[in-house]
């Protein structure tokens, strides 16, 4: 997507909210120009920042963590049907479960803190990568096996020059789909058990000091966040994947 075409749509919403906060005209929903403000007030003042860096924290530590086990336990049931027909009925029950669902759960058992909070991003975003990777290894030329085996390769070499190569794309795919759901998720948590994060931060404004713009401030702040996860992971998947790219 274009630079211009992103910049164009980020204009049209600032300015539909202009038009909406003139016709609403009452403070829960301030003007786009305000809402501005009182963001870069509250970041030059470091209150924001805090919120922010412990989100983003929750979303980097259960990102990572996903990837870390969920993309080899994808590859092993890629490479082998026997495991993939034991485990696929445990990962077609849980997959479409909405994990929002268990949030109090993992909160009653985990307690209060970070752990939690990236336990849940790790649950939304490991069926996913989970299940692309299996389905793209399994995916995967027997022809293009065979030649890499007469090679010599054995099950290291498969693994790595192969499997692994070929599973960056379903992971990056995974990652950018899920980006969005997971902090969405985030700010459910931390409405509970903590006072740290952007999901505390705009209910705290918006529902105990009844601080609208504040509350916008930090609504604007989490959306750009999921931005911020959502492109860095585009630039990644053009980086590590350029001939997906090639016209």
């Amino acid at each position: 997507m274009k630079k211009r075409d992103v910049i164009l749509a980020a204009l049209a919403i600032l300015i539909f909210w202009q038009i909406a906060s003139l016709i609403v005209n009452r403070n829960i929903l301030p003007s786009p120009l305000v809402v501005v403000q009182v963001f870069f007030e509250e970041l030059f003042t470091g209150e924001m920042l805090e919120h922010a860096a412990a989100s983003l924290w929750r979303v980097i530590a259960g990102m990572f963590l996903s990837i870390a086990l969920a993309a080899p336990a994808g590859l092993v049931l890629g490479q082998s049907q026997r495991l993939n027909r034991i485990f696929s009925p445990v990962i077609y029950l849980l997959y479409p479960i909405p994990k929002v669902v268990l949030v109090p759960i993992v909160l009653l058992f985990l307690g209060i803190g970070d752990l939690p909070k990236i336990v849940i991003i790790f649950m939304i975003l490991f069926f996913q990568i989970l299940v692309l990777v299996r389905d793209q290894a399994a995916a995967l030329p027997a022809e293009l096996i065979q030649s890499v085996r007469s090679l010599g390769a054995g099950r290291k070499a498969l693994f790595r020059f192969v499997y692994l190569p070929a599973s960056i794309p379903a992971i990056l795919t995974a990652l950018r789909q899920s980006v969005g759901t997971a902090v969405a998720v985030l700010y459910i948590a931390e409405l509970f058990a903590t006072q740290r994060g952007l999901g505390y931060y705009i209910y705290f404004n918006g529902s105990t000091l009844m601080d609208y713009p504040a509350m916008y401030a930090g609504v604007l702040a989490m959306s750009l966040l999921g931005l911020g996860l959502y492109f860095s992971v585009d630039w990644l998947e053009h980086r590590l994947c350029k001939w997906q790219f090639v016209e």
